[in-house]
């Protein structure tokens, strides 16, 4: 049995690793974007800085 595991307690394969990266990355770049949108929308709303 081959045991391609990326260290102790960890149990993805690099395959699997990458995948997960991917997936992360992903979601933190549109949970960015979403945020950067709703923070613009306020401040067209009711600005809070510098009236």
């Amino acid at each position: 049995m081959s045991d391609e595991r990326l260290g102790p307690g960890t149990y993805l394969t690099p395959d699997e690793a990458k995948e997960f990266h991917k997936l992360f990355t992903t979601s933190f770049i549109s949970f960015t974007v979403i945020a950067l949108i709703a923070h613009g929308l306020v401040w067209a709303w009711k600005p809070w800085l510098g009236q």
